[in-house]
Parts: structure tokens; C-alpha cells; sequence
């Protein structure tokens, strides 16, 4: 079954690609890096952050709450999933991610062929700083890179102010009805 979600026909765009780095709001440094695939000291540093995170921001359950959870999740999203981690003094500090959404997974083999699910997370202490914002265009900017065209995303109908990111970045909303606010993006 095909991606039958609507995208605009005019494209986002461009985004940066990673890696840079940048002063967020509060004056630090963050670091953005892009990896396709995570090695173990990325994985280690990866599952540090969600075993910090603040059950109450969960959406949707992800992240899974408790180390193995999360490292088994990760392990799951990382073997075909694009990903761009920030850090701050070494530490990562945001985590965003594309999986394709394929029932093959030869099907990444044309990364512009399927739709790409997004999920972006931030620790609570690097929230409302403009790190989200860059993180997601680094992201796409990547995603862009490797040839993906299609990125959706669902979120929670409350959640306006990741509602708002997603629209300043060019995702529209589907239209689609339910609890959570489904959303779309095509990529230049």
C-alpha cells in the first residue's frame, strides 16, 4: 500500500545540512551532526539523553522510559532511520529522526520513493532555546541531501507550540481527523 497522505507540490526549502554549530537563545554552544547509523559511543551518549527525559513530555510513547527500552527502541529506528543528534559540551542534548515508512526494508534502498515518519525530541533544559528549530532543519536539509522527498509527522492536536515549529519550517496540515494532528512536507 502506497503513502496516500497529501503533500503540497511545491517544495520546502532549502535546508542547511549538518554539521555546524550554533549560539542558541541561552548562549551556548550546540553542535549539530548527522549520522546514518549510530556508533556505540553515539548510541551510549544517545540513550543517556532519553534516560534523562522527562517522562511528561512523552508523546505518543515514544521515548520508551527505562534503559533497555530505549536502547532496544533505538536499535530498531537506527539500522535504516536518518538521524541528526545536537550536543552541548559533548553531551547530546536533541535527537531527530526520519523512518521510512515502508513495510521493506530494501524499500530505503530509493529514499525518494517512500514516505519518511518524523520524531524530533529535546531535553527539557535546551527546550524553548531554538535548538528544536535548528534540529529540524539540519534534519531536513540531510533528509534532503539523501534524496527523501516526503516527510510526515503526527502530533498531539494541544501540543501548539510544536504545531507552530512545524508550520514556520513549511509542514501543512492533512486535513486528516483524529486525536493527533497529522502533518506534511515535500522536500526540494
Amino acid at each position: 500500500m502506497g503513502d496516500t497522505r497529501t503533500y503540497s507540490d511545491e517544495p520546502s526549502g532549502p535546508f542547511p545540512s549538518p554539521p555546524t554549530t550554533f549560539e542558541d537563545k541561552e548562549g551556548r554552544a550546540i553542535e549539530v551532526e548527522a549520522t546514518n547509523g549510530f556508533t556505540d559511543e553515539q548510541l551510549d551518549d544517545v540513550v543517556e539523553m532519553y534516560v534523562q527525559f522527562d517522562p511528561s513530555d512523552r508523546a505518543q510513547g515514544i521515548p520508551p522510559t527505562g534503559e533497555e527500552r530505549i536502547r532496544r527502541w533505538l536499535e530498531t529506528i537506527i539500522e535504516h532511520g536518518v538521524n541528526v543528534l545536537t550536543r552541548h559540551d559533548g553531551d547530546v542534548v536533541g535527537h531527530a529522526t526520519l523512518v521510512p515508512d515502508a513495510d521493506d526494508p530494501d524499500a530505503v534502498d530509493d529514499p525518494g520513493e517512500i514516505a519518511w515518519e518524523l520524531a524530533i525530541f529535546v531535553l527539557q533544559d535546551y527546550q524553548r532555546a531554538g535548538i528544536g528549530t535548528r534540529l529540524l532543519e539540519h534534519l531536513l536539509g540531510h533528509a534532503g541531501d539523501l534524496g527523501i522527498e516526503r516527510v510526515w509527522l503526527t502530533v498531539e492536536r494541544w501540543n501548539n507550540p510544536a504545531i507552530a515549529l512545524y508550520e514556520r519550517v513549511g509542514f501543512e496540515p492533512t486535513g486528516n481527523e483524529s486525536f493527533e494532528q497529522e502533518m506534511t512536507i515535500r522536500l526540494g
